[in-house]
């Protein structure tokens, strides 16, 4: 392979797209060829580098220069200042506003970053550049030199947990498939990535698919599988491009198809689409979807390993999970099982949103506490403000308060203080979150997510749903609190699958430790955080200059005053839009409870 002085990363997400991202590319590789500088000087094409809001965005490395906004007219002086005169162009350097997410940048604090190795660093649409950094490498070991029993104890050894929500032991997983009988067994990739404000998985298929490809192989020949599918959600669309170059990539170079590196082991795979239900996040379900049939799930047993895909064993990981493996087969299990808590080996992407000045995915060892991800890795809170909760585990995990801060992250603590691990959602609240409207959005989400095949989920997240806004619209009434519980634990304790037994997490948890804001809504009438419409009031303070801005914006003309003089409310019309609030220059309109 050439060897290159410097590598320039174009983003190419679709925000960066829009904005004339494949112009640059273009105008790049021109004006590279007019300066001979095209042996020298390589152009990629990456997934999201920053948050795309200035872009088209691009990384060169190794001088680690960010910049942003460039135009196809601005690559000439570009390429003349930076890469013949050795100049950085201020005038487009990202240096006022924090990458949103920085796989590109630098390792934040306490990151270690095994399953994002690669992401940004390579082409994820040349296999070369993956062949380059060792790929296959861990393939190669396996075929010429492992047994598939080998195989299954190496990963067994390393401590390697699902990552896709349940934590259930990889190495045992496979080994329950290799087990079963048959001729015919499938090798499944959960890339039907759902949770609200998670991207883990879409980050990895965009810029590293043949780590999971090698994964899916090495898996394959441990189990005994001669064919799999990668299920990727309809809204990746970039991840299933990527994800379609690849396997043809991988088919060229011999690491798919029949006799595999010169051996009899064969195995192939495809891409399906998902539809966008969030239940085929569910083993079952999404079997079911790869199969053509509706995504609802099954009672089991008989679990997928003994009857899974068309009636075949079948082993079912999800794409970290799979990215894990070749690093575990290269570098040994005692490297992997090294990082980690006694049963929670390893690393853990996480994607962090919320309250946090520094949100984006980070990849941290387990065991790391939810202190040292909130305030060191994540920045803190945002502007000033006091931490809340953190949810995690998404729209079934629990809310944590600031007793369990310095919990550990893994599977066995988060489960004991009423949460769970999850793909990796962590949304962060600071104390002008309303914990009831919290709890009433993830159920609106799992509500409409059910599949409607069993009653306890399909009628009790319902009911569960309209007792919950009907406390955020301040008509609760005595008893509810109670009857809320009742239900959750309920459709909890009946539910045919993971969707409806995990859905009532999030009401739980918060009545467990916000119980006082529940209390508040159905007894006093308030929303303590100011959030729940129905529950709050705006009004004028003193300090109106009687401008008449908010009287010209109210859109129910429920704002009365002269001009130069104090304005009034008339709580009679008001909708409580808060549009009075955001217009006022004076800060004269405040909001009551």
């Amino acid at each position: 392979m050439p060897f290159y002085r410097s590598h320039v990363l174009v983003c190419v997400d679709p925000e960066c797209l829009a904005k004339g991202a494949h112009e640059v590319v273009d105008a790049l590789q021109d004006e590279l060829v007019a300066q001979g500088l095209l042996d020298e000087i390589q152009v990629l094409e990456t997934s999201r580098i920053g948050s795309c809001s200035d872009g088209p965005e691009m990384m060169v490395y190794p001088d680690g220069v960010h910049y942003v906004g460039m135009t196809a007219d601005d690559v000439p002086f570009l390429v003349e200042e930076h890469f013949l005169k050795g100049r950085i162009v201020e005038k487009f350097r990202e240096v006022h506003k924090p990458i949103v997410d920085e796989e590109l940048g630098p390792l934040r604090p306490k990151e270690v970053r095994v399953v994002l190795r690669n992401c940004g660093e390579i082409d994820p649409m040349n296999i070369e550049d993956y062949l380059a950094v060792d790929g296959y490498q861990a393939l190669g070991k396996v075929i010429g030199e492992m047994t598939p029993e080998l195989v299954i104890e190496e990963v067994t050894k390393s401590g390697l947990r699902g990552r896709g929500g349940a934590g259930f032991p990889a190495g045992r997983k496979w080994g329950l498939t290799r087990q079963v009988p048959g001729d015919i067994k499938y090798m499944v990739c959960n890339a039907d990535e759902g949770d609200p404000g998670a991207f883990m998985n879409r980050r990895v298929l965009e810029g590293d698919p043949h780590s999971v490809i090698e994964g899916m192989i090495i898996g394959a020949y441990a189990v005994g599988a001669s064919y799999g599918y990668i299920y990727c959600r309809a809204e990746y669309p970039l991840a299933v491009e990527t994800l379609n170059v690849a396997i043809t990539q991988a088919r060229e170079f011999g690491f798919l198809g029949n006799n595999i590196l010169g051996t009899d082991f064969n195995f192939d795979l495809e891409v399906r689409v998902g539809a966008g239900a969030f239940v085929c996040g569910e083993e079952t379900a999404l079997m079911a979807s790869i199969m053509g049939k509706r995504g609802e799930p099954l009672p089991r047993p008989p679990f997928p390993s003994v009857k899974g895909v068309w009636g075949k064993p079948t082993n079912n990981n999800n794409v970290e999970t799979y990215a894990n493996i070749p690093q575990i087969i290269v570098k040994g299990a005692d490297w992997y099982a090294s990082m980690g808590t006694e049963r929670s080996k390893g690393t853990k992407t996480f994607a962090v949103g919320g309250n946090v000045a520094k949100p984006g995915l980070i990849e941290v060892p387990m065991g790391i506490t939810l202190r040292e991800i909130i305030f060191d890795v994540a920045g803190g809170i945002k502007d000033g403000r006091t931490f809340k909760a953190v949810q995690t585990g998404g729209p079934m995990g629990g809310c944590l308060t600031t007793e369990h801060l310095d919990l550990p992250l893994d599977y066995e603590a988060l489960s004991q203080a009423g949460s769970m691990m999850g793909s990796g959602g962590l949304v962060v609240m600071d104390e002008t979150s309303c914990m009831v409207d919290i709890a009433r959005f993830f159920m609106d989400f799992t509500q409409a997510e059910s599949c409607g095949k069993c009653t306890p989920c399909r009628v009790g997240t319902r009911r569960i749903l309209e007792l919950l806004q009907k406390i955020c619209d301040g008509k609760g009434e005595h008893g509810d609190l109670e009857k809320l519980e009742d239900l959750c634990h309920e459709v909890a304790k009946n539910s045919l699958c993971g969707l409806g037994q995990g859905a009532p997490n999030p009401v739980l948890s918060t009545l467990k430790h916000f119980r006082h804001e529940y209390e508040a809504h159905v007894y006093d009438k308030k929303c303590p955080a100011k959030v729940c419409r129905p529950l709050i009031r705006f009004e004028i303070e003193q300090s109106c200059t009687g401008c008449m801005v908010c009287a010209r914006n109210c859109p129910v003309e429920a704002i009365s005053g002269e001009r130069r003089q104090m304005h009034h409310i008339d709580l009679n019309k008001c909708i409580r839009c808060g549009i009075c609030m955001q217009v006022c220059n004076f800060n004269a309109v405040s909001v009551l409870s």
